[in-house]
């Protein structure tokens, strides 16, 4: 079953910005932390930035500074902002809970990075 669905992706130039977001089923949400991560093919995810429910907010050090996790517990959203996009950013982008719920994940939103 789907919980959570990512929206925002799209191509963009190197040097450009995007803003991912991804609404939650408000079960899963209320009183989780959420997190974003990315999925580079073969299957590798990596963990991107969480927000906690009270919206403290923790960065992977190489994401810190160019991307910005939010929260807006009104409508079970949580959104990222990515600035400064590289082509190595290119990836699909997931949300979930942190620790991830492993049946959960949704189909993620597609970020090219190209010229």
């Amino acid at each position: 079953q789907v919980q959570f669905v990512e929206s925002g992706g799209g191509l963009v130039q190197p040097g450009g910005s995007l803003r991912l977001s991804c609404t939650a089923s408000e079960m899963i949400f209320r009183g989780n932390t959420m997190a974003w991560y990315r999925e580079f093919p073969p299957y590798q995810r990596e963990h991107i930035a969480l927000i906690s429910k009270d919206g403290v907010a923790e960065y992977v050090y190489k994401f810190k500074g160019r991307f910005e996790i939010s929260r807006h517990n009104g409508n079970n959203t949580i959104t990222l902002q990515m600035n400064n996009l590289k082509p190595e950013d290119t990836a699909t982008y997931y949300c979930n809970t942190r620790p991830p719920s492993p049946t959960s994940w949704g189909h993620g939103t597609q970020v090219t990075v190209a010229a």
